[in-house]
């Protein structure tokens, strides 16, 4: 029986047809990669490649973008006539880890600021019972109060004659607005005299929204322009980044934690290569491909070596973990407590400043290491995927966060 030559040539067409409408549907939990978008104004560094009879990628550089220039505050805030004045108490915690951090005081000082009242410094606890810090054990006080002065009162403590019982426990919404306070929150605060926010969070999307509206300066001022390490903190990240940079000037950042990818579901969400999140392996053959070199740094989040990472470090030999870069003579104090929020703090701090960050876990890290990182002038954010060929494109995976610009950093930069 013969072969109609039109019908291969239509089968062809069709099965192409599909891979193209996959590729055009690749939606996961990182938010949509844009495959063709808004990337024209970026800068590569050995961009070319070639490729070798395995099929992977090789350069002896990879597709390194430029740093672009470091968005200025859009956001501006009067300094008041008289000194800000108070009517009552505002109490949170800080919780989870930097990237709710984050959040959590952004919508404490929402709402002391639009009722009026004196922000009390929050504590900061772990994920375990007892799990509990200083502020100042790991962030600047003095930065937070001086920056938020215009804005709101700051104490380090609740006075003693405020009794715990008059405190009304409050629970908001992430990205809380001044209309939601004045109806939910103003009347209770009213009432009780003192309250305790804590944040919920219905979304850890932080996409722009048109239904936001004009973003509250204060938000921006709060989010961008409170939180920064004290200076002990500080010293070893930077210490941490410049052992990175130590071989070729350069690193990657991947958000990669085995426990939590244990946990999940890594399935696939509908377009073609498109999963909720990637192991080890999948992540080295996704660099490889878009051509990153085996010669690059690589910093991994996960706590301590797995030997699950091994297939990582056998394509990327310069894979790390924290307790490989840090100084001997910090790891007693940073990486041998029970305590976990240093580790985190590393974690977050370095993924804002490497020169490229992968997500290979999607959630709020992923998101508010974006948004520190488009106030930073860092746009190479790779958001995963699994390319079919043998190779790839980085400007085909670029965070639809910078792509599209519809974080919500960039209402707060500009």
């Amino acid at each position: 029986m013969g072969v109609d030559l039109r019908q291969v040539v239509a089968g062809v067409l069709t099965i192409t047809m599909f891979v193209m409408l996959g590729q055009m549907l690749h939606r996961d939990y990182f938010d949509a990669v844009q495959v063709q978008g808004d990337a024209h104004d970026i800068v590569f560094h050995g961009s070319k490649v070639s490729l070798e009879e395995d099929g992977l990628v090789r350069t002896s550089e990879g597709p390194w973008m430029e740093n672009s220039h470091q968005l200025k505050p859009c956001w501006s805030i009067s300094q008041p006539d008289e000194e800000v004045s108070s009517k009552g108490y505002v109490t949170f915690s800080l919780t989870n880890g930097p990237e709710y951090h984050i959040s959590q005081i952004t919508d404490a000082v929402m709402v002391a600021k639009h009722l009026g009242a004196t922000l009390v410094l929050p504590d900061i606890r772990g994920s375990k019972p007892g799990d509990e810090m200083n502020f100042e054990d790991i962030y600047d006080v003095d930065k937070l109060v001086k920056s938020l002065e215009s804005v709101v009162n700051v104490v380090k403590k609740l006075p003693s004659h405020v009794s715990l019982r008059d405190i009304a426990i409050v629970k908001v919404p992430s990205r809380v607005a001044e209309d939601y306070i004045k109806e939910h929150i103003d009347p209770i605060f009213k009432s009780k005299g003192n309250i305790r926010v804590t944040t919920y969070f219905p979304s850890v999307n932080l996409r722009k929204s048109s239904l936001d509206g004009e973003t509250d300066p204060v938000s921006c001022l709060a989010m961008f322009g409170s939180l920064e390490l004290k200076p002990g903190v500080s010293d070893l990240v930077e210490s941490m980044i410049q052992r990175l940079k130590k071989s070729d000037g350069r690193f990657i950042a991947i958000d990669l934690r085995v426990e939590i990818l244990e946990k999940k579901n890594c399935r696939e969400t509908g377009g073609m290569g498109s999963k909720t999140c990637y192991n080890a392996q999948e992540i080295a053959l996704f660099l490889r491909k878009l051509g990153f070199g085996s010669d690059t740094t690589i910093y991994l989040t996960q706590p301590r070596w797995e030997s699950s990472l091994n297939i990582l470090k056998d394509i990327f030999p310069k894979t790390f973990t924290k307790e490989a870069i840090m100084p001997a003579e910090k790891k007693g104090k940073y990486l041998e407590l029970e305590n976990s929020e240093y580790e985190n703090v590393i974690d977050f701090y370095i993924s804002s400043r490497s020169d490229v960050f992968v997500p290979a876990i999607p959630g709020l890290f992923y998101a508010n290491t974006v948004g520190k990182r488009i106030a930073l002038g860092k746009p190479q954010v790779l958001v995963p995927a699994e390319i079919s060929g043998s190779s790839g494109l980085s400007t085909d995976y670029i965070s639809p966060y910078i792509s599209k610009k519809n974080h919500l950093a960039y209402s707060c930069f500009c």
